[in-house]
C-alpha cells in the first residue's frame, strides 16, 4: 500500500493535482524550524537554574552556546545540504533532515547537562540545515507556473512567520504546566507528521544532469560560514578587536574568496557564480541580508525590553508580537498579487519603507507605554516584512534553473542567517556598550563600585540585581530607573541604524532590482523521478 502510494508520485499529472498538498506538507516541516528558533528563548532563564531547581545548571557562555551551536551549524551547512538535495534527491534529503532534527529534539528534551545539551543542539543544527533549502526547491519545482509559484512562496513566507509568533507563548505555556524539555518535545508529534505526510505527498525531484560532487567547494563553504558566524557570534564577548576574533574574520574571509575562486574554475561548481550577475538574484538576496540584519537585531532588543523594562510575562510577550506574526501570514501571501500589477521593484521597495519607518517610530518607546502602542508599531513592520520576504525569494528561485533550485533556496536561507547574526551581534554590542555608559553617568555617584559591577552591560542582569541581591536592596528605585532609561534610550539608537540599514536597502531595490523578470526560465521544467530509484 505505501510502497504504491509513493510509486504513484511518479506521474506528473498526479503531482500537479495535488501540489498544494504537497505545500501544506512542506508548511508543516518549515514550521517545526522557526517555531525552535523562538521557542528556546523562554526556556533559557530555566536552563540556568541548577538540576535541583529544575534546569541544567548552564553558564552565561553554554546559555549563549546552547543558542549558538544550532545556529552556527545550521548556516554552516546550507549550501552543501542545498547542493546534495539537488545531486541525490530533494525529498530524501527533506526527510533525512526531519528524521535527524526528531532525534536532535528528543535527546535535547533529555540532555542531563549544558554540554549534552549543546552537542544536540548542533545535532538538529544539521537536520535543520537539511530541512530549510529542500521545502523551498520542492516548492519551486512542484509549481512550475510562475504566478502560482509566487503564491506558494508567499504562503511559505507566511507560515515561516506564523511560527516566530507561536513559538513564545507556545513555550511560556508549556513551562508553565511541564519541565524545560517540553520546548524540544512539542517537535517531536511535527516531525512525525511530517514525515508520513512528506512519505504519501512529496514527489521526489533532482538534477537531472547529475553533475559530479564538489566536496573541495563543500568544505570551503563550511570553513568560511562557520569562521564567519562563529567571529560575529563571539565578538561580542571577546571584543570585536580582540586577536581571535580578528583571525576568525580574516580566516573567513580568506575561505570566502577561496571558495568564490574554487567554484569560479570548477567545471561541477556547488554554487555557480555566474547566478549573482543576475540582479534579480544578487539584489533580492542583498536586500533580505540588510533586512534581516535589522528585523533580527531588533527584535532580540525588544523581547528585552517587552519583559525587563515593561515587566510582560514571557506569555504576553508573545502575545504582542502576535499580531505582527499574523500580518507577515496575511500579507505575504497576497505580495504576489501586488507584483503581478506592480512589479518587484514596487513592492520591495515600498515595503523596506514601511519597516523603515517602523524602525524610526522605536523612537516612542518609553519605559511605560501601552501594549496597543507595540502592537501598532510591530504590526507596520510585518506588513513591510511580508512584501520583502515574499517577493525577493521568488525574485531568487525564479531567477535559478529548477535543476539548481536547493542550491538557490540555500543561498536564501544563508543571507537570512548570516545577516541575523550580524544584527544580534553589532545590535547587542552597540546596545551593551550604551547601557553601560549611560547606568555608570546615572549611577555612579548613588551606589556603590562593588554594585556598579554586578549590574553589569544589560538590563535583564540590572532588573536582577535590583529586585534580588542584598546589597543592592536600598538602591533598587535608583537602579530601576536609570537601567530602564539607559535600555530605552540605547533602543532608541538601534532603532534609528537599523532604521539607515533598510533605507539604504530600499535605495538598493529601487536601482538595481528588475521590476519584472526579463523571461521566466523556459526549460525549467521539473525532472520528478519517473523511475524507481
Amino acid at each position: 500500500m505505501f510502497a504504491n502510494a509513493r510509486a504513484a508520485l511518479r506521474d506528473p499529472e498526479l503531482v500537479h493535482r495535488r501540489r498544494w498538498l504537497t505545500l501544506l506538507v512542506l508548511c508543516i516541516s518549515l514550521i517545526v524550524i522557526t517555531l525552535d528558533n523562538t521557542i528556546l528563548n523562554v526556556a533559557i532563564p530555566t536552563l540556568a537554574h541548577s538540576k535541583a531547581d529544575g534546569g541544567v545548571g548552564a553558564s552565561a557562555s553554554q546559555l549563549q552556546w546552547i543558542v549558538d551551536s544550532y545556529t552556527l551549524v545550521f548556516a554552516g551547512l546550507l549550501l552543501t545540504a542545498g547542493s546534495l538535495g539537488d545531486r541525490f534527491g530533494r525529498y530524501r534529503f527533506l526527510a533525512f533532515g526531519l528524521a535527524v532534527f526528531g532525534v536532535g529534539s528528543l535527546l535535547s528534551a533529555f540532555a542531563g547537562s549544558a554540554t549534552m545539551l549543546i552537542l544536540t543542539r548542533g545535532l538538529m543544527g544539521i537536520g535543520g540545515a537539511f530541512i530549510m533549502p529542500s521545502t523551498l526547491s520542492i516548492i519551486t519545482n512542484v509549481f512550475t507556473d510562475p504566478a502560482e509559484r509566487g503564491k506558494a512562496i508567499g504562503i511559505w513566507a507566511g507560515v515561516s512567520a506564523l511560527g516566530i509568533g507561536l513559538g513564545p507563548i507556545t513555550g511560556g505555556v508549556l513551562l508553565e504546566h511541564f519541565w524545560w524539555g517540553s520546548v524540544f518535545m512539542v517537535n517531536v508529534p511535527i516531525v512525525v507528521v511530517g514525515l508520513v505526510l512528506g512519505f504519501l505527498l512529496v514527489p521526489e525531484s533532482r538534477d537531472p544532469n547529475h553533475a559530479a560532487l564538489d566536496p573541495v567547494g563543500a568544505v570551503l563553504s563550511i570553513g568560511a560560514l562557520g569562521s564567519l558566524l562563529w567571529s560575529i557570534i563571539e565578538a561580542p564577548s571577546h571584543g570585536w578587536g580582540s586577536g581571535v576574533i580578528v583571525g576568525g574574520f580574516v580566516l573567513g574571509v580568506v575561505l570566502l574568496g577561496s571558495f568564490f575562486i574554487w567554484e569560479s574554475r570548477s567545471t561541477h561548481p556547488m554554487l555557480d557564480i555566474h547566478f549573482f550577475e543576475n540582479p534579480r538574484f544578487s539584489a533580492a538576496s542583498g536586500a533580505i541580508t540588510l533586512v534581516f540584519l535589522a528585523l533580527f537585531g531588533t527584535l532580540f532588543l525588544l523581547t528585552q525590553y517587552l519583559q525587563s523594562v515593561l515587566g510582560y510575562s514571557t506569555v504576553k510577550a508573545g502575545a504582542v508580537l502576535l499580531p505582527q506574526a499574523l500580518m507577515m501570514m496575511i500579507f505575504a501571501p497576497l505580495s504576489s498579487g501586488f507584483v503581478a500589477k506592480v512589479g518587484n521593484k514596487v513592492v520591495v521597495t515600498f515595503g523596506l519603507l514601511l519597516i523603515t519607518v517602523s524602525l524610526v517610530l522605536f523612537s516612542t518607546f518609553q519605559p511605560s507605554v501601552s501594549a496597543f502602542h507595540l502592537i501598532g508599531i510591530t504590526m507596520l513592520m510585518g506588513i513591510g516584512m511580508a512584501n520583502v520576504m515574499a517577493p525577493c525569494t521568488d525574485s531568487i528561485m525564479g531567477s535559478l534553473p529548477r535543476a539548481k533550485a536547493g542550491v538557490g533556496s540555500a543561498v536564501n536561507d544563508t543571507t537570512r542567517q548570516m545577516g541575523g547574526a550580524i544584527g544580534v551581534a553589532v545590535f547587542g554590542s552597540l546596545m551593551a556598550g550604551h547601557f553601560t555608559s549611560g547606568v555608570g553617568a546615572s549611577l555612579r555617584s548613588v551606589v556603590p563600585a562593588d554594585v556598579l559591577r554586578q549590574i553589569g552591560d544589560n538590563v535583564g542582569q540590572a532588573v536582577g540585581v535590583a529586585n534580588e541581591s542584598p546589597a543592592a536592596k536600598q538602591y533598587a528605585p535608583q537602579i530601576l530607573a536609570a537601567s530602564k532609561d539607559a535600555f530605552v534610550a540605547g533602543l532608541h539608537i538601534v532603532g534609528f541604524v537599523a532604521a539607515a540599514v533598510t533605507l539604504l536597502a530600499a535605495v538598493g531595490v529601487a536601482v538595481f532590482l528588475p521590476a519584472r523578470a526579463a523571461q521566466d526560465e523556459p526549460a525549467a521544467v521539473p525532472e520528478f523521478e519517473t523511475q524507481p530509484a
